[in-house]
């Protein structure tokens, strides 16, 4: 298993600016809480899977099997 950045730096930079303008919290998320906080409850938990592959929410983050 790995978790790795998004390949395109664009999608990157823009996440990243909307994370600091949400003092970390998912910029693609309406709800402000601990689940929101980067990386997001729902991402820990699909990384949590040993069969899931894929970006998170926001495709920030990308976990892959290998």
């Amino acid at each position: 298993m790995a978790v790795k950045l998004n390949e395109d730096k664009e999608v990157v930079a823009v996440i990243k600016e909307g994370l600091k303008r949400k003092n970390g919290h998912c910029p693609c998320r309406l709800e402000i809480s601990e689940d929101t906080k980067c990386m997001c409850k729902e991402f820990r938990e699909q990384i949590a899977d040993p069969n899931f592959e894929g970006y998170c929410h926001c495709r920030l983050y990308y976990k892959s099997k290998d």
